[in-house]
């Protein structure tokens, strides 16, 4: 059993996406998914600066046009299974803004309907982080109850719970800055680049315009096994996936959720699309002995063809 994840914000680099489009056919399908996102990925993923990538606007449609690149190398993509492979041997799942190409692949959604989501989930976004000054940090380390305790004294939001160690907070950059000068015992707190709190109420005015726009959206019920991030639970109804793609907006990541239901299935390989390399390390701690394989770039897909032979025969 292979589970096959999308990673999130923050996983982007610049310059990342020049290997991946140097053939025509890989140009014109990244030129298509630059205009149902309004944005010119083909630049932003090969000559722009750190700081552009950076922003919540260009930095969600170059992670979710990204893993769709990826997968279609590999011969994979809504709701059909990669040459070699059975369907009753995959499942799906994405990481924050991830999952929205995973409901891609899983077919709940087509390419273009998720690059028009992403292109209002990220657009608003920005401009709810730019209403507030917020930010998110990483507790690493420590007992989870009290970590858990000091976000919440710190009257801020654990928004990623993302395996063993490992707690995001969000919320106001004084909260932030005050979690960082007095962190939990045998805990690290580190700030991360990032524009805003995400996942926390701080985000209401974005999931209301994200709701607006996939309300005229006709969505398929998954092909796949598509976790969500709200509780790990597979979600088998079209329409049940849209809602939880617009709720996760405000609501926290329970990744941990997403590992415990790849191990309860009996996952025994996890395969990152790009910008691979942020879920297998969680993998590594939260699903361990579990193989795992990130891909980074073209040279990376004669491994990630035999990775996917071996775990989804």
């Amino acid at each position: 059993m292979l589970a096959i994840v999308c990673p999130g914000q923050g996983s982007q680099t610049p310059g990342f996406l020049s290997p991946w489009i140097e053939d025509d056919s890989a140009r014109e399908t990244l030129a298509r998914l630059s205009d149902a996102a309004g944005a010119d990925l083909l630049t932003h993923g090969t000559s722009s600066d750190a700081e552009t990538i950076r922003d919540t606007a260009v930095a969600q449609p170059l992670i979710v046009a990204a893993s769709l690149l990826s997968a279609r190398a590999l011969g994979f993509g809504a709701g059909a299974a990669p040459a070699g492979t059975s369907r009753e041997q995959l499942l799906v799942a994405g990481h924050s803004v991830g999952e929205v190409p995973a409901a891609a692949l899983a077919g709940a959604l087509t390419e273009e309907q998720a690059m028009r989501l992403i292109r209002v989930r990220a657009a608003r976004m920005a401009e709810a982080a730019a209403a507030t000054p917020t930010s998110m940090a990483a507790v690493v380390g420590g007992v989870e109850e009290e970590v858990r305790q000091a976000i919440a004294d710190h009257e801020l939001t654990a928004a990623n719970v993302n395996g063993p160690g490992q707690i995001v907070a969000a919320g106001t950059q004084e909260a932030i800055a005050a979690l960082e000068a007095e962190p939990p015992q045998r805990a690290r707190v580190i700030p991360l680049p990032v524009a805003g709190a995400f996942h926390t109420e701080h985000m209401a005015a974005a999931a209301r315009r994200l709701d607006e726009e996939v309300a005229s959206f006709t969505s398929d019920d998954p092909a796949l096994p598509l976790l969500s991030n709200r509780d790990g639970e597979a979600v088998s109804d079209g329409t049940e996936v849209l809602r939880r793609l617009v709720d996760q907006v405000t609501r926290p990541v329970r990744w941990d959720l997403c590992m415990e239901t790849m191990a309860a299935r009996g996952v025994t390989g996890v395969l990152e699309l790009l910008p691979g390399g942020t879920l297998t390390g969680l993998a590594k701690r939260g699903l361990k002995g579990v193989p795992s394989f990130a891909v980074k770039s073209p040279e990376d897909l004669d491994d990630a063809r035999a990775f996917l032979a071996e775990h989804a025969a």
